[in-house]
């Protein structure tokens, strides 16, 4: 058996056993949550978002689906009703580039639901198939995926809901955004150094790194840079990602045990969405488990400032 097919048999079995964990319910007895829970995923009228808000609802919280569109998100809302009566599931428009409406958004939140408990950032883009490595909607990309996450978060821990279970932010990110990854990583060894380092690592280098790469793009020196050499842009924006999650959870853990907020990130792997031409080998219900599983975990067993694929620690 050759390498290549030995790895696709590890990944065959991997898949079986995130499917066989999606049957195993969340026992009674240890569930901290109720219907009176909020949980909002943005960027959830399809793909994993849409899986994930399902799942939620499934497990009985009330979770609000977001979409910049809005008829495609009543359409989503709609659908998810159709699939199986009594989910508890609320729709707002929200587009996470645009800060008027993540400040209305929260406005809403606040006024229906008066908080929310978890927070799921899953909006993002990504305008490279196959072997394409275009930087054409770059500025577009990191706006969405870093800034609109990093908005959204910061928009969002005011409303966040005091409790001893504490509140959950989950970032859907990549491993094609990893520091220290084997391939595709920074050539930059200073900056990777900076950035793997929580003594170093603050909003202003995370910012100032996904800055230089944009001025590089729009001064056509982009390549020569020592970026990430697949899908450059998209591969950035969920590094910084990576590192914003980081960063918050050192900030967020200097709360008390009322306040805490316990903040991820995960990689859903190669997923058949609209985002891989449906080209992935893993189908939704099966990558949003680990962020279904990272929202609900239970507060003695709950971790922050790590990143995770297939319920499993991985490193950034």
């Amino acid at each position: 058996m050759t390498n290549k097919e030995k790895a696709r048999e590890r990944r065959e079995k991997r898949m079986q056993e995130i499917s066989l964990l999606r049957t195993i319910p969340y026992s009674d007895h240890n569930r901290w949550w109720s219907c009176e829970n909020v949980a909002v995923v943005t960027g959830s009228n399809r793909g994993i978002g849409l899986e994930i808000a399902r799942q939620l609802a499934g497990h009985g919280l009330t979770v609000v689906l977001t979409a910049r569109n809005v008829d495609a998100g009543l359409e989503a809302v709609k659908s998810l009703r159709d699939q199986e009566q009594g989910l508890k599931i609320d729709f707002h428009q929200l587009d996470v580039t645009d800060t008027s409406s993540i400040r209305e958004f929260g406005c809403w939140i606040k006024q229906t639901f008066g908080g929310l408990d978890i927070l799921v950032n899953n909006a993002g883009v990504n305008y490279n198939l196959g072997s394409d490595n275009s930087v054409e909607f770059a500025e577009t990309v990191i706006s969405t995926n870093y800034l609109g996450t990093k908005n959204m978060i910061k928009a969002m821990i005011p409303l966040m809901r005091p409790s001893p279970h504490g509140a959950r932010i989950v970032n859907v990110s990549s491993r094609l955004g990893r520091v220290n990854g084997r391939r595709n990583r920074l050539a930059n060894v200073e900056l990777r150094d900076q950035l793997s380092n929580p003594d170093l690592l603050t909003e202003e280098l995370i910012d100032r790194t996904v800055s230089d790469f944009i001025n590089q793009v729009k001064d056509g020196t982009w390549e020569s840079g020592g970026w990430p050499q697949t899908f450059t842009d998209y591969s950035l924006s969920k590094l910084a990602v990576n590192a914003y999650t980081r960063l918050m959870a050192k900030e967020l853990s200097r709360r008390g045990e009322e306040e805490k907020i316990y903040v991820n990130s995960f990689c859903p792997g190669w997923v058949k969405t609209a985002m891989t031409g449906y080209a992935g080998n893993m189908p939704p219900e099966d990558a949003a488990d680990t962020g279904v599983w990272l929202s609900l975990v239970l507060p003695e067993e709950a971790v922050t400032g790590k990143f995770f694929a297939e319920r499993r620690e991985i490193n950034f």
